[in-house]
């Protein structure tokens, strides 16, 4: 899928990078092009991309300090600057365009569902966000700014993909050293999805393309990838139960939103060479992935990649209902409740008439 990234925030900007650098390094050539926009000068000066400074006249490039009201302000203001920049990035070959943000700082969780607005208004492809769910320790200011943002993203974006860090973090790690490994293994996984279809190095039997992704993801609200890979046989036919196997630790084990099984939509994608895929495991895979996500709509193909494993991924759309989603809002609730800054309830935000069909 030909993707157009824009990464706004520190965490966007450093995932957008991670994203396109993926897809160059594999020669995959789904990503079109990568935008990184801040109001943090110091943030943008080390990304090896083309980069926007929001907010110069309010807050003089030294960013917003986690004020996403003040973060969506500046970037309401600098909208036609930003999507200047945009103006021959995003072409006819473009079918769709991602918004990736951390949703807990300020700039990234105030300005992402600004820009998807903007975005929208102005072109006609779908406009996705890529959201990143802070950890429980990373402070209530952070969980209240992602209660608050997503509820707007969700409404404003044909589909939000969400990243928990919590169930991306090792023991052990820094929070500098896991937030980069999460942006590696999101950019493997994202940067694979994108691909499918795109870059295949033998015939398949049943190769994905973007309309089967974004078909996918055409309920809107909350979407999960889930990943796993095996070493594969030589033969197809002794893959099938690799398959399987690799299918249900992607979706059981394997997904950036845990927990998150229950879905309106699904895609399985099996990559690896071509001669080792099994249309049987496949097909088989997709039965067990609908019988388990309780979606009539799961969809199953294969990705030829030249490769010695089998890489399985689940896309899944319309997860709002996981139970991880419903915790990560009650501990938004709670921080919320905790803090004295006065501003709206944002789980109580999502009980509105536009978007209840969400929760």
């Amino acid at each position: 899928m030909k993707t157009v990234l824009i990464g706004v925030g520190q965490a966007g900007g450093k995932l957008a990078t991670a994203l396109a650098e993926f897809d160059s390094r594999m020669g995959f050539g789904a990503v079109r092009g990568a935008l990184a926009v801040n109001s943090a000068k110091a943030d943008l000066q080390p990304l090896p991309l083309d980069t926007v400074l929001v907010g110069q006249d309010r807050v003089k490039g030294h960013g917003v300090g986690g004020d996403n009201e003040l973060g969506a302000e500046v970037m309401q203001s600098d909208a036609r600057e930003v999507m200047g920049e945009l103006d021959g990035r995003i072409t006819a070959e473009a079918e769709a365009i991602f918004v990736v943000a951390g949703l807990g700082g300020g700039t990234g969780s105030g300005g992402m569902p600004v820009l998807v607005k903007e975005l929208k208004r102005v072109y006609d492809v779908p406009v996705y966000g890529l959201g990143i769910l802070p950890g429980r320790d990373e402070g209530s200011m952070y969980q209240v700014n992602a209660g608050r943002s997503l509820k707007t993203v969700a409404r404003e974006a044909d589909s939000v993909l969400l990243v928990d860090n919590d169930a991306w973090r090792s023991s052990g790690e820094s929070m500098e050293e896991g937030f980069d490994a999460i942006n590696q293994a999101i950019a493997q996984r994202i940067g694979l999805l994108l691909a499918s279809g795109e870059a295949t190095e033998g015939v398949g039997e049943s190769v994905v393309d973007s309309s089967e992704i974004i078909n996918t993801l055409r309920s809107g609200g909350v979407a999960a990838l889930g990943y796993a890979s095996s070493e594969a046989s030589e033969e197809a036919e002794e893959n099938i139960n690799t398959i399987m196997s690799t299918v249900r630790r992607a979706l059981l084990t394997g997904t950036s939103l845990p927990e998150a099984t229950e879905a309106d939509s699904a895609l399985v994608v099996v990559a690896g060479k071509a001669e080792t895929i099994s249309r049987k495991g496949v097909e088989r895979a997709r039965s067990w992935v609908e019988e388990e996500t309780g979606s009539l709509q799961v969809r199953g193909g294969d990705f030829p990649l030249e490769s010695g494993r089998l890489a399985a991924l689940v896309l899944l759309g319309g997860v709002e209902r996981s139970e991880r989603l419903q915790q990560f809002m009650e501990r938004a609730k709670q921080a919320q409740q905790e803090s004295e800054d006065g501003k709206p309830d944002p789980v109580g935000m999502w009980d509105n008439d536009q978007i209840d069909s969400l929760l």
